[in-house]
């Protein structure tokens, strides 16, 4: 019995291919992944189980092909069934994994994820909230910071966002580190990037979205918000914060906090807010 064939009996009616060579043409979107972080090929790099957990129940994404570590794969069967029958499961040993990943890949799973179709455009994401029982809205704009970016994911995710959505100035949440400080949840959370913080309102504005700002020097609170009502959350930079032509149209909304403290992390600003609003919410 051949390497393949043996490695096929683990996963019956599925492709699995040993790879021995780092610079085999078939695995050369997993090469040096370091230095492709973002979207290459119309794909992008999930790394780990937990990653691929989430992909495999992702409706807007699925995972084109598989990299693992040999000895791995046993372990992982039951989350390789979850996957589409047509994704080819590359198998190498840890030297081999390693130089074609471009660092010693510890979790030792690596998976290609490709969008099933189009991107949806602003419009639709923002409508689709809106049908879910008008679920608010997470705004992030000029968030460059790749944990930051993840983190707000998690946080929109954990306390029922209907849609986060991005500035193009925003760091794209399918690079590498966004999509893993996010536990997988940019994979099954619905989100748009692109386009400017006054597009953006527009859209959420014209969907009957209350914007709401956070910002240092406002005087209501998170207390002040009335849960019944469709609320957007527009978050900014550390530093510049929101655009003036966000912060003119929105509620303004600050967090108190110790004198000594002028600000927090944006992450953790929002997550106070949609936290309230999600406890509010479920209690009403």
């Amino acid at each position: 019995m051949t390497d393949s064939q043996s490695l096929s009996a683990l996963q019956p009616g599925r492709t699995v291919l040993p790879i021995t060579d780092p610079d085999d043409p078939r695995i050369a979107v997993f090469r040096d992944i370091r230095e492709k972080d973002l979207v290459r090929r119309s794909g992008f790099i999930a790394e780990g189980t937990v990653l691929l957990d989430h992909l495999a129940i992702s409706e807007r994404f699925r995972a084109a092909s598989l990299l693992v570590l040999k000895n791995r794969l046993p372990g992982i069967a039951d989350r390789i069934e979850r996957l589409g029958s047509d994704c080819p499961i590359y198998v190498a040993e840890r030297d081999v994994i390693d130089a074609i990943a471009g660092f010693p890949m510890h979790r030792g799973v690596l998976a290609f994820g490709i969008e099933r179709e189009a991107a949806p455009t602003l419009e639709t994401v923002v409508a689709k909230a809106a049908a879910q029982a008008r679920k608010p809205i997470l705004a992030a704009i000029g968030i460059a910071n790749h944990d930051n970016v993840g983190a707000l994911f998690r946080n929109g995710a954990a306390f029922g966002v209907g849609v986060v959505l991005l500035d193009e100035t925003s760091c794209h949440p399918l690079y590498r580190k966004a999509l893993r400080v996010s536990v997988g949840t940019v994979l099954t959370t619905p989100w748009h990037h692109g386009g400017d913080a006054e597009t953006i309102l527009k859209s959420v504005c014209e969907a009957g979205y209350q914007p709401v700002a956070l910002t240092p020097s406002a005087e209501a609170t998170p207390a002040s918000l009335d849960p019944a009502r469709p609320l957007a959350l527009f978050v900014g930079a550390e530093g510049p914060g929101l655009p003036a032509s966000v912060l003119r149209r929105a509620m303004g909304l600050g967090i108190p906090m110790a004198e000594h403290v002028d600000s927090l992390n944006v992450a953790v600003s929002a997550a106070i807010v949609l936290a309230r609003l999600f406890e509010a919410r479920s209690a009403g």
